[in-house]
Parts: structure tokens; sequence; C-alpha cells
């Protein structure tokens, strides 16, 4: 991926850039090719806080405590990051501490990532990652247990409100490293900043011209792709195929639009019997399943499929060369500016489950705290104002940093405003958000896992039987998420 140029000004993001950057969360692919796995995890684990440097915080809260701090940042290049440059100055006026912020390119962000987790070096003091690295990240003690800072009242200011933020999303931070058990608990590792649930975006001028209605049931959807490949090109929309997901061999091909789907019919990916993981993406429910998701990508899907990522699928509905994209509602989002789509984008939950479940797999852009930073106290201010609603409603009104993580900001009439002027947009975020959460197993070994699930898939695609792939997938895993 290229370097992306720099946006014109607020709300100004040129077709080139946010193809580029948004969704980058959605697009965390790389990590899967980089590959967390051989790269030396495995050191000592956490002391889950015993010893947090939060318990020597004492006194009242003072947001120029820190006064004279230089804290280094080390972030993806997004437009949740630009907006935090945007706004970095009121934070530097309010507490005094100077930000450095270091940039990457998604395509080696994580390795930058790794790298400097695994030095143990401090060099940087806070960072941005997904809640799947929290999985890696975590076991070995990289990151520092936010729990004892929210809770300590003199190093936490009054107006934070944890409670704010949506209760899926601040789960999603916590975990015990215990291998399948379910998040929540005391450990916080991240704070939500970002993140994006998976829906349907559809073209909304071509389901007008052909009759058309989103579907509501996956068998609808399926059938429905097949009639927009088959008939939206007759009337106009040359070349135009049905339906836009992600394919390539590679972990982030699982999460959004196929994990999505897969759950809301009711199926895992992990059975969990007594301390043991048992991969269930064989059951003859699964198999019927993704047979059926491999038959819809190849009866109406684009052609080069097996190396498609969030940007080619989210390219292609910008283009007009897609009628539908099930991926990211941000990668849908910033089609609707300066692309051939823009101003016939609607949004739509996506087809129900058998039992009208909504469940929605999820991707979150939080911040962390660096375990070996040198300035801790100043990092945790840093924390706390980059997650708090003043930077966040500012952010997503004045900038680009949509999906709020807090229920004060989604129910903002500033944020409404701005976000019912896409059509069906605020609507399907409002109809998932209860059931939009991390639909995975907690496991150490998410990414080689699931990278070896999304290779089954394209097997699946390319002709062969369904069943027997996914039983010599669940063969192979079971050995491997236990080891």
């Amino acid at each position: 991926m290229t370097e992306p140029t720099e946006p014109t000004g607020p709300m100004r993001w040129g077709r080139r850039d946010v193809l580029r950057l948004a969704g980058a969360g959605v697009g965390a692919g790389v990590l899967g090719s980089a590959g967390l796995t051989g790269c030396g995890f495995g050191s000592p684990a956490s002391n889950g806080g015993k010893d947090s440097a939060a318990k020597k915080v004492s006194g009242g809260f003072d947001w120029k405590k820190h006064k004279g701090t230089t804290l280094r940042l080390l972030m993806n290049k997004h437009p949740y990051t630009d907006a935090l440059k945007a706004h970095r100055a009121d934070f530097q006026d309010k507490t005094g501490i100077k930000l450095v912020i270091d940039e990457f390119p998604e395509s080696n962000y994580f390795d930058k990532v790794t790298l400097e987790l695994k030095s143990r070096q401090g060099n940087y003091d806070a960072f941005m990652l997904g809640a799947y690295m929290v999985w890696q990240y975590g076991p070995p003690g990289y990151l520092e247990d936010l729990g004892p800072w929210m809770n300590n009242s003199s190093a936490t200011h009054a107006e934070f409100a944890p409670d704010d933020f949506f209760p899926n999303l601040i789960k999603a931070g916590q975990w015990n490293f215990v291998n399948g058990a379910p998040l929540g608990g005391k450990q916080q590792w991240m704070l939500p900043w970002g993140f994006e649930t998976n829906t349907v975006c559809y073209r909304s001028d071509v389901f007008s011209k052909l009759g058309l209605k989103p579907a509501e049931s996956f068998d609808d959807l399926t059938e429905l792709a097949r009639t927009l490949k088959a008939k939206a090109p007759g009337a106009g929309f040359d070349g135009m195929y049905g339906i836009a997901v992600r394919g390539s061999r590679e972990w982030a091909t699982i999460h959004p639009g196929f994990m999505t789907m897969y759950s809301r019919e009711g199926l895992k990916d992990f059975r969990v019997d007594g301390k043991k993981l048992v991969p269930t993406m064989n059951t003859p429910e699964a198999v019927d399943f993704t047979g059926k998701w491999a038959k819809m990508v190849r009866d109406a899907g684009p052609s080069g499929w097996t190396s498609y990522t969030w940007y080619q699928a989210s390219s292609d509905l910008g283009a007009g060369k897609a009628a539908m994209l099930f991926d990211a509602d941000t990668a849908s989002y910033f089609q609707n500016t300066d692309t051939a789509a823009a101003g016939k984008l609607a949004w739509h939950p996506g087809p129900k489950g058998k039992d009208g479940s909504l469940a929605t797999n999820m991707w979150i852009w939080s911040l962390a705290m660096n375990s070996s930073s040198k300035k801790k106290p100043a990092a945790w201010w840093f924390l706390q104002w980059a997650t708090s609603n003043e930077h966040l409603l500012w952010a997503a009104t004045k900038q680009q940093h949509i999906d709020a993580v807090r229920q004060s900001v989604a129910d903002d009439a500033a944020y409404k405003k701005r976000l019912r002027a896409v059509p069906g947009f605020l609507d399907t975020f409002q109809a998932v958000i209860d059931q939009t959460k991390i639909q995975f197993t907690p496991q150490r070994n998410f990414f080689d896992a699931t990278t070896s699930w999304a290779a089954a898939l394209q097997e699946i695609y390319g002709g062969a039987d369904a069943k027997a792939t996914l039983d010599k997938l669940a063969k192979d895993l079971e050995p491997r998420v236990n080891g």
C-alpha cells in the first residue's frame, strides 16, 4: 500500500486517501502475514497489575501534574490519527504534555509495534491496537493493565465515565489470558477509541431501478446477489457484480461479513470442553453455511476473489463494480465521498439469523499503554483524554472519527445530525450496536487458526468438498490451539 497523501482539510478527504486509510482497522490483515506467532512471544506473563505504578499516584487529580513531559505515540495512519493530530493542541494546552506522533502505514504498522514491544525499551509510551492483539500481546506482559489507573481517583479525572463506553466495547479489552475464557473481568488492557461494525452497504439507485430490497435472511442474500449480477449490467450498470466480500488467505477475511453472518446463524468457532478448545467449524450447520457462502461468492462475487482484501472489496463498491458490500461500515462510509458511487449508497443491518439475530462481529481500534513505558502517569493522562467524551465528540463531528465508542457521543444531537444525512447509516448503527461484539472465542493462537480457516474457505470456493475440507481444518487446528 503506497503512502497516502495529506487531507486538504477537515472533512475533505480525497478518494484515494480514504480508500487507503479508512478501514485500516478493517484491513489489519497484514498482521496475519506479519504474524505474531514465531515472533518470540512467550516471555514472562503480566503480574496482573499487582505492582502497578498507578498505586503510587496520590492527591487530587490535576491535568497539569505532568507538565513538561514528552510522550511518544506509535500510531497507524488512519483518519482517527488525523483527528488526534488536528486536536493535539487542545491536549497539550490542557496538560502541558507534548505529544510526538510517529505514524506508519498499516502494511508495516503491526510489525513496528511487535518489534517495539519485544524490545522492552519503552521507546513508545502508547499505541493503537485491536482486541485480537490483546490475546497475543497481553500474555507476555507487553501491555499495562489500565484497571488500577481507572480505579484510582487521584489518577483519573472525575468525568472519565468508563460506564459511558458501550459495554461490549470496553469488555473487549478485558481478558484473563485463559484460552476459551470469555472477555470481561477486572484487567483492562486497552481502551476503545474507534470501531467498525460489519453491515451491508448497497447501491440504492441500482436497487431502485431493479425493484429490489435488501435481504432479510442469508438465503435471500445469496439469491439477491445472484439477481444483481444477472440483471444489473442489463439495466445500465455495465460490469457490475452482486456482492463484494473479502477473500484473501489471511485471518482478516473471516472476521467481517463471514463471521457476522456465521454468528447470526448461531454458529461458533470453538466449543470449550473443560480446558480444551474443540473446533466446531465442521458441524453440519457450519458446513452448510460455509458451502453456501463460498457458492454465493462464486456465483455473484468478483473475479480474482481470492486476492480480495478490505481495500479491493470496498474500492469495487466505490468504483461502481459491486452492488453490495458486506464489510465494515466505515469501509463503505468512506466510499460515499469522491467516488463514482458517492451519494448513491445506503446502509442496511444485513440479513438476520434464523432466530432474528443481528449478532455482529466488530473490529476495534483501541489505545493501550506500553508496559515498558518510563512515563506511565503521563501516558495515562493522554489515554484518558484521547478516549474522553470531549475529544471523541469533537473528532466525530469535526473529523472522520465515526462509529462512536461512547453512548454520550452516539446520543449527541450534532453527531446524529451528521450521520442522518447518510441514508440508513445511523439507523443501521442503532439496530446492531447492542449485538455488536467480538464473536470469536478468545485464544492465544487466534491469528494462525483464523488464517487457516480462510485458507479452507478458499479451497471450498475453488471446488473442494466443504465437509472434508472443514473436517481436516478442525482436526489440524485442535492440537495447535491447545498446544
